[in-house]
C-alpha cells in the first residue's frame, strides 16, 4: 500500500526559508517522478512542482521557479521540498504527490496518491 507522509511544516518569517520532507513506503519513491502540490486557505489547489524520475524538475507554477526546489534523499526514500524567500503569498497546505511513473503529471490535480499536507505559515 503506497502511503506518503509529510512533515516540516510550520510557521516561517516572510523571506526566510523552510524545508518540507516526504516520506514514501510501500513503493521505491526514488524511483518515480514526486510532485510537491500546495493549497492556500480558502483556495482552490495550485500546482507546485514536480521531479521526475531523470532529475528534471517541472514547475506547476512560475512564481516558485528560483525559489522552491526538489530533491531526493536516496539513502532515505525522502523527497524534500526547499522553500526559500517565502512571501506572503505561499501560506498552504502542501502535499506530496506521486502517480509512480517517471514522468511527471501534466496536470498537477490528477496525481493518484496523496499524503495528508503539512501546514506552512508565513509571518510579515
Amino acid at each position: 500500500q503506497v502511503q506518503l507522509v509529510e512533515s516540516g511544516g510550520g510557521s516561517v518569517q516572510a523571506g526566510g526559508s523552510r524545508r518540507l520532507s516526504c516520506v514514501g513506503s510501500g513503493f521505491m519513491l526514488n524511483s518515480y517522478a514526486m510532485a510537491w502540490v500546495r493549497q492556500a486557505p480558502g483556495k482552490e489547489r495550485e500546482g507546485g512542482l514536480c521531479f521526475d524520475s531523470g532529475g528534471r524538475t517541472t514547475y506547476y507554477t512560475d512564481s516558485l521557479k528560483g525559489r522552491f526546489t526538489i530533491s531526493r534523499g536516496n539513502a532515505e526514500r525522502k523527497v524534500y521540498l526547499q522553500m526559500n524567500s517565502l512571501t506572503p503569498e505561499d501560506p498552504a497546505v502542501y502535499y506530496c504527490a506521486t502517480d509512480r511513473t517517471f514522468s511527471c503529471n501534466s496536470d498537477y490535480d490528477q496525481y493518484t496518491y496523496w499524503g495528508q499536507g503539512t501546514q506552512v505559515t508565513v509571518s510579515s
